[in-house]
C-alpha cells in the first residue's frame, strides 16, 4: 500500500469478459481529483471484447466510446497507449507510475506476467511495477480454474502482485449490473488508496 493516494495510474484491459467493470473503473478514476494522470492500454483481444460488450465502433475516440460520450473532452486525464509500443513511458522504471490495475485480466495475460514474458506493453508495465515494488492488481476473470491458472496466480502473488479476482459482492443487494460493477471498481480503488465517498460500507 502506498503512503499517499496514487496520482499516476496505469490501467490495462485484456481479452476476458467484464468490460462493464473496466468502464466503471475508468469513470471513477477520471472523476477523482486525486488522480492526475492515467495511461490506458488495451490488448488486441481486449479491444475485441470491448467492441462486443460495449458496442464500440472502431478505435477512434476509444476512451470517449468506453465512457459513453462522443466528446473527446470526456477524458481529461486518460492517455491511450498502444500495446505494441514497448518504448512508451510506462515501460520504464524511471516513469513515476504509482500503481497498475489490469481489469479484466485474462489468464493468458496473468501467465505472461507471472513468467516474466514482457514482449508487449501491458506485460512490460506490469513487470516494471513488480521490479520497482509498486502496487500491481490483477483482476483475473476465468472459471473454472485449472492448475496452470492457480500456479500462475501463486507465481504472480509471490512476485508482489495482488490477485483481485473479478468477483462482485451481493450482500448489499445491487439493483443492476451497473451498480454491481461500480461497487467492485470502488473496492479495487480502496485497495490502492483511493477510497470512494459513494462506496457501500458494511455496518454489521
Amino acid at each position: 500500500m502506498l503512503n499517499h493516494p496514487p496520482q499516476n495510474l496505469t490501467i490495462a484491459t485484456t481479452g476476458a469478459s467484464g468490460s462493464i467493470f473496466l468502464k466503471r473503473f475508468l469513470l471513477a478514476v477520471e472523476s477523482d481529483s486525486r488522480v492526475q494522470a492515467i495511461n490506458f492500454i488495451a490488448s488486441d483481444s481486449g479491444l475485441r471484447v470491448l467492441a462486443e460488450e460495449l458496442g464500440l465502433k472502431g478505435r477512434s475516440n476509444l476512451i470517449g466510446q468506453i465512457l459513453g460520450s462522443s466528446g473527446k473532452s470526456s477524458a481529461r486525464k486518460i492517455q491511450v497507449q498502444s500495446n505494441t509500443d514497448i518504448g512508451a513511458n510506462v515501460a520504464s522504471g524511471s516513469y513515476p507510475a504509482d500503481a497498475m490495475v489490469v481489469i479484466p485480466c485474462s489468464v493468458g495475460t496473468l501467465g505472461r506476467i507471472a513468467n516474466g514474458d514482457a514482449s508487449r506493453l501491458i506485460e512490460r508495465a506490469a513487470d516494471v511495477c513488480l521490479k520497482e515494488k509498486r502496487p500491481l492488481l490483477l483482476c483475473v476473470r476465468e472459471t473454472p480454474l485449472n492448475k496452470i491458472h492457480i500456479r500462475n496466480m501463486y507465481r504472480a502473488a509471490d512476485a508482489g502482485a495482488t490477485i483481485f479476482p473479478l468477483i462482485p459482492a451481493f450482500y448489499y443487494r445491487p439493483a443492476s449490473l451497473d451498480e454491481m460493477a461500480r461497487e467492485f471498481a470502488y473496492r479495487v480503488l480502496a485497495h490502492i488508496g483511493l477510497p470512494q465517498p459513494g462506496a457501500f460500507r458494511w455496518k454489521g
